[in-house]
């Protein structure tokens, strides 16, 4: 005899899509607990900029999984996959549903179908291949990473530091391309009966006017600023992930001169468009089982899918 898994839904989407309202009015009617899948959010500090909740949204519907690291700290794939999955066994032992939201495809592929066994960070070796990419370059390194794993490389840009690093210090390590790691992988399955659904603007352009108009309120609400008081910190720079992050880095090289206030908006809203593109390709490779959802009309399709799968309103906020 079967046994019956307990739900958990994947809210998916590209940037300025509109999830965190959506997930906001599904957390006010029905039994769910948000837990955030953005690899921005999660740091103390990155808040305009990564548009994260306000205090009155959080106060309506709290979100598990962000401001839990400091910026000066990467927080990673396997970081993620361990704290969402301890997150949904407590939301699920209150009874509720996780509802996991966000814009970071690979954290959802990884919750999905499990991580390699990869050897953990080798902090000095880590600080060697950072010493010898500010003397040597990044594209040097990335021309010894093709020669010793061919597959990682060609899908990795010469300026994709982060991970370039990491596949010479698994490399390093290990003896064993990173590459050679994933196919090795074993899928390991949620305990959860899976719905999976992606929120899309109906047209495109809607979504490139949406991110135009999102990091236009950004800079008015004071993401400079924002960004300035990051900067001060002696421990922050360029090469750390939470800096690295889309509109970050435009703002924080602005800061530095490298570039006037109009070329900073417009990289801003470039670099944000690129991402949504990313995320686009991501979706489509999810699978058949993803349930896609046009913004302008999701609530109202979501509510007729709980109500097929018989999952209820919480008491005292009506009926269909």
């Amino acid at each position: 005899m079967s046994i019956a898994l307990t739900p958990a839904f994947f809210l998916m989407g590209p940037t300025a899509s509109g999830k965190t309202d959506l997930a906001i009015q599904l957390v006010q009617a029905y039994p769910f607990e948000i837990i955030s899948v953005d690899s921005s959010m999660v740091y103390r500090g990155l808040d305009i900029g990564t548009a994260k909740p306000s205090a009155n949204e959080l106060a309506l519907a709290p979100h598990h999984l962000i401001d839990v690291r400091d910026p000066a700290e990467p927080y990673s794939v396997a970081d993620f996959r361990r704290d969402a999955l301890q997150v949904m066994a407590e939301v699920t032992a209150r009874g509720n549903i996780p509802l996991l939201v966000g814009g970071t495809m690979l954290y959802f592929k990884a919750l999905r179908e499990g991580l390699a066994d990869l050897p953990e960070a080798d902090n000095s070796l880590r600080q060697s291949i950072l010493a010898r990419a500010e003397l040597e370059g990044w594209h040097v390194l990335h021309q010894e990473l093709s020669k010793v794993d061919t597959v990682t490389a060609a899908r990795l840009k010469p300026t994709d530091s982060q991970r370039i690093q990491r596949a010479l210090e698994v490399y390093y390590i290990t003896a064993k391309p990173l590459s050679e790691w994933h196919a090795q992988q074993t899928e390991q399955s949620l305990p959860y009966q899976l719905h999976l659904f992606s929120l899309v603007p109906q047209n495109r352009a809607l979504l490139h006017q949406r991110i135009e108009q999102r990091f236009d309120n950004m800079l008015v609400n004071g993401f400079i600023e924002e960004v300035t008081q990051l900067k001060q910190r002696q421990d922050l720079h360029l090469e750390l992930p939470a800096i690295r992050s889309v509109g970050y880095r435009q703002v924080w090289e602005y800061l530095e001169g490298v570039y006037g206030y109009e070329e900073m908006r417009f990289r801003g809203i470039v670099a944000t468009r690129q991402l949504a593109k990313r995320q686009h390709t991501w979706l489509r490779s999810f699978g058949s089982d993803v349930h896609e959802l046009y913004t302008e009309d999701a609530l109202i399709v979501l509510q007729k899918y709980l109500k097929k799968n018989q999952i209820g309103r919480k008491l005292g906020t009506g009926n269909f």
